[in-house]
């Protein structure tokens, strides 16, 4: 199949969307299939399209959908779909949710998000990511405590360091942060908060081998977002064998499971610096913390996320005069 693949980050950007959209395709072209991606649908030829964002990609879910009404059309979630636009801009993002045959979720718990007409169209891929193939020696300077993400409002980008601040003056944890800055304000906070807190250290935008060379060597990684929509950094982590501590959303309980024992409250300094030291100090908590991870592990390995991207694509295919024929009774209805 001829298929575009949508999605609203640039090639230049080191996004999750586009980090998705890039390991998508790959996997799609060695399945045989001829895969395009671009920022905006204008038209090029298409036997399917797969968007990734519905509120950021809606108007090329729109465009897509009436120049080809008999063709298959999959909407992947993420999630500010989720747990924003669904509430701040619902016409857009739930009108991308009418018109796709088939909605992608990136973690276990997105249909609970979902208006409940459109939860019998979901499926669940989990984002793989390909780690090391063993640990690295750690850094024997410090306990190293990693942050991978870009410094935006959601992902609450120095709550790891202003949780290092309140550690105890014997401990050795030093948070390092990888990732970039949206925009020039969040550079300076990042490096004022050097400035004041010894504790930590941002080191911007880093290619995918280096961030899988840190993953390898650090003892702990945070995750304290207020949003996400099924993260691959938390399948980085868990590849990598690295143990991971989180903020208690949806988005990273839908990874992974409601057992996990390394939650804390969203925006809480206090308790994440309690697990901090914790991790630091009991072994035991530590090892816990990599068991759980280890027996999620291979959801997140390339091959499943293959075959399961693979199988859509495929029953999408195969259902394609079905689809076409419901879509034009509905049309007829008036709906």
């Amino acid at each position: 199949m001829r298929i575009v693949l949508v999605t609203p980050a640039a090639a230049t950007r080191r996004t999750g969307n586009r980090a998705t959209a890039t390991r998508w395709a790959g996997f799609l072209r060695e399945l045989g299939h001829v895969v395009e991606i671009c920022t905006a649908w204008d038209g090029q030829p298409a036997d399917l399209m797969i968007a990734l964002h519905a509120w950021r990609s809606a108007a090329s879910i729109a465009r897509f959908r009436i120049a080809h009404p008999d063709r298959p059309l999959a909407v992947a979630l993420t999630g500010t779909d989720l747990y924003h636009y669904l509430d701040a801009e619902p016409v857009p993002t739930l009108h991308s949710l009418d018109l796709a045959d088939q909605l992608i979720g990136l973690h276990d718990r997105v249909g609970e998000a979902l208006p409940e007409r459109h939860r019998g169209k979901l499926r669940v891929i989990h984002q793989s990511a390909r780690g090391r193939a063993e640990r690295a020696p750690p850094n024997e300077a410090c306990f190293e405590v990693l942050v991978v993400g870009h410094l935006r409002a959601e992902k609450d980008p120095f709550r790891a360091a202003l949780a290092a601040q309140r550690l105890p003056a014997d401990s050795r944890s030093r948070v390092v942060h990888l990732g970039a800055a949206s925009d020039p304000a969040w550079a300076e906070a990042a490096r004022a908060e050097m400035e004041g807190n010894p504790r930590y250290e941002w080191l911007g935008d880093r290619p995918p081998a280096l961030v899988r060379r840190f993953m390898a060597r650090a003892r702990l990684m945070v995750l304290s977002s207020h949003m996400e929509g099924g993260a691959n950094v938390i399948s980085e982590a868990l590849v990598s064998g690295l143990p991971v501590l989180a903020s208690r959303i949806v988005g990273s309980v839908g990874l992974l499971g409601p057992d996990y024992p390394g939650y804390v409250s969203v925006g809480d300094t206090a308790g994440l610096a309690d697990l901090m030291l914790r991790a630091e100090r009991d072994p035991n908590f530590l090892r816990d913390l990599g068991t759980a991870c280890a027996a999620r592990a291979d959801l997140f390995r390339p091959a499943h996320e293959k075959a399961r991207l693979g199988r859509l694509v495929a029953e999408l295919a195969r259902d394609q005069p079905l689809l076409a024929s419901k879509r034009a009774l509905f049309s007829a209805l008036g709906g």
